[in-house]
């Protein structure tokens, strides 16, 4: 064994060559960091999408004539076309692990483009349009006050979305934020990956 007799510790290795060690370059450290934590947003954004499911419910079977009574009593209202837009954006979630897979820039490029079109243009149409029932609420000194606020289960159903709004404008803020720290990692890589 080593640890007996006399010691012999070849030249370079005493842990006097840490200078010239490899190391891992920037740009794949960043490239691991940033798809770790993408992956948590399409994660949350899964989330996010079966409460818009559950949301929809009502809706979906009404179209395909399913009556479940306990669905119908909840009496949820009607959905608008913002809701069913914005749960396109789920789909770009494959287009982005499909990229992350293979550090793809066009893909990715392709994601952060679906994700404004489908992620936040439907959140902010939904924002201006419950604006005004929030505001009222928000203010109202009395019950009259409160007469044209939509309610659903006793809770104002424009407050309730701008609640949704914002935990899906966070998802969407960090996932287009961490793609794009990753399409700068892939690209500082060198020309090979902006071909695909």
């Amino acid at each position: 064994m080593a640890t007996k007799g006399l010691h012999y510790t070849p030249l370079g290795t005493d842990g006097t060559d840490h200078a010239y060690r490899q190391r891992i370059a920037a740009q794949y450290q960043i490239s691991a960091l940033n798809k770790s934590r993408l992956k948590y947003c399409i994660f949350f954004h899964y989330l996010l999408f079966f409460a818009m499911l559950g949301k929809l419910s009502s809706d979906i079977l009404d179209r395909l004539d399913i009556f479940i009574l306990e669905i119908e009593e909840l009496s949820i209202p009607q959905p608008l076309w913002w809701e069913y837009a914005w749960c396109i954006s789920l789909l770009l979630s494959f287009l982005c692990l499909a990229a992350i897979k293979r550090n793809r820039v066009k893909p990715m490029n392709q994601y952060i483009a679906g994700l404004v079109v489908f992620g936040f243009i439907p959140l902010l149409y939904a924002f201006v349009y419950y604006f005004k029932d929030v505001l009222i609420y928000l203010t109202a000194e009395d019950e009259e006050d409160l007469e044209n606020v939509q309610f659903w289960q006793g809770y104002p159903y424009g407050l309730l979305w701008y609640a949704f709004i914002l935990l899906a404008l966070q998802v969407h803020v960090f996932s287009i934020y961490f793609a794009w720290n990753l399409l700068q990692a892939w690209k500082s890589k060198g020309p090979k990956k902006t071909d695909d």
